[in-house]
């Protein structure tokens, strides 16, 4: 469990700052100034951002549960690899616009976690 925890945190960073950054590497200058002014970004960069808003949601839930499952000693591995699995076909799928995929795939990951709390009780 504490591997799928780091792989999350690895996920969040990519998902958080290096993905929004590769795409919005036209806007280099104003990202390295003060960032006095507003700025254009593409639609892909908003949708990036948007999913990453989303993570930052779920994250905690999961990074909590998976503590518990530790101190718990309750073995959450197949369903934590599948949120976190979920989770990068979700970042792929809204970067790529495939809406109704999306939540699907949105919808299975709060599954997953709704199934490791059950799994704790």
């Amino acid at each position: 469990m504490t591997t799928l925890m780091i792989y999350a945190l690895a996920l969040a960073l990519f998902q958080l700052w290096i993905l929004p950054a590769s795409f919005n590497i036209k806007n280099l200058v104003y990202l390295l100034s003060n960032r006095d002014g507003g700025v254009d970004t593409s639609i892909i960069y908003g949708r990036v951002t948007r999913a990453a808003a989303n993570y930052q949601e779920s994250l905690p839930a999961f990074l909590a549960l998976g503590l518990l499952s530790l101190h718990m000693e309750v073995d959450l591995t197949t369903t934590a690899t599948a949120w976190l699995a979920l989770r990068v076909a979700y970042v792929a799928s809204y970067s790529a616009g495939i809406i109704y995929l999306r939540t699907v795939i949105w919808l299975g990951s709060l599954g997953c976690l709704v199934s490791m709390a059950m799994q704790l009780l």
